[in-house]
C-alpha cells in the first residue's frame, strides 16, 4: 500500500503543473468574488467561509479524472489489482496520494486567502479545523466518484455530478463551522460531525472504490 501511495504522489509530482493549476483555480475563484459583491470588509468577512469551502470543493474535482483513468488507459489497473493488494486499501493510496497533493496544499493556502477575503483571525482556527476533515472527505468521495467514472465516456461530465450531491453536507457543516465563530459561537458540534462524516467515508468509501474499480477491469 505504501509503495502504491509513493507512485501516486511521484506521478503526481511528474505532473506537478495539476497542483498548480488547483491552487491556481482556488486563488483566483476566491478572488472574483469581491469584484462580485464590492469591496466592503463586513460583507467580505461573513462571506468568506462559504467561499473558501465553495472553491475548495470545486478545486479538488480538476485532477479526480486522472486518479483512475491514466491507469485505466495505459492498463496499470490491471497491475494495481493484480498485486495482491486489496482492491480497498489501493483506494485507500490513491484517496491518500489526492489529499497530499490537493488537498494538503489547499489547506495550507486557505489561510491566506481567508486573510484576503477580510475573515476576523478569531474564524480562522476553525475554518482551517474544518478543512482538515474536510478536504480528506473529499478526498475520498472524488476517489469513489472516480472509480465510479472509470472507462465512462463523458466521464468527466459524470464526475462532478456524482461527487457534488455528495459533498453537500461536508460543504454545509464546514462553511457553518467557521460562521458560528463569526457569530461568537462555538464550532464545536459543526467540527465533531465533520470528523463523524470522515469517519464514516474512511471505510466506506475505499471499499466502493475498490468494487467499482474492480468491475471497470473485469
Amino acid at each position: 500500500m505504501m509503495r502504491i501511495l509513493g507512485r501516486e504522489v511521484r506521478l503526481s509530482l511528474r505532473h506537478g503543473a495539476d497542483t498548480v493549476a488547483v491552487l491556481l483555480f482556488f486563488v483566483l475563484a476566491a478572488g472574483l468574488f469581491p469584484l462580485a459583491v464590492g469591496p466592503e470588509p463586513a460583507l467580505l468577512g461573513r462571506l468568506a467561509p462559504g467561499t473558501i469551502w465553495v472553491c475548495a470543493l470545486l478545486a479538488a474535482l480538476l485532477p479526480l479524472d486522472r486518479l483512475f483513468g491514466a491507469d485505466f488507459e495505459d492498463g496499470s489497473l490491471d497491475q494495481l489489482l493484480l498485486s495482491g493488494l486489496p482492491p480497498s486499501l489501493m483506494a485507500l493510496a490513491k484517496a491518500a496520494a489526492h489529499w497530499v497533493t490537493t488537498g494538503l496544499p489547499l489547506l495550507i493556502v486557505a489561510g491566506p486567502v481567508a486573510i484576503m477575503l477580510r475573515m476576523p483571525p478569531g474564524a480562522l482556527g476553525p475554518l482551517l479545523l474544518g478543512l482538515l476533515p474536510g478536504t480528506l472527505t473529499l478526498s475520498l468521495l472524488g476517489t469513489t466518484g472516480a472509480a465510479l467514472v472509470i472507462g465512462a465516456r463523458r466521464g468527466g461530465v459524470l464526475l462532478p455530478l456524482l461527487v457534488l450531491p455528495l459533498a453537500t453536507p461536508v460543504l454545509i457543516f464546514g462553511a457553518a463551522a467557521a460562521g458560528a465563530s463569526l457569530a461568537k459561537a462555538s464550532p464545536r458540534p459543526e467540527l465533531l460531525l465533520l470528523t463523524a462524516l470522515f469517519v464514516l467515508a474512511l471505510p466506506l468509501c475505499p471499499i466502493a472504490a475498490g468494487a467499482a474499480a474492480r468491475a471497470a477491469a473485469e
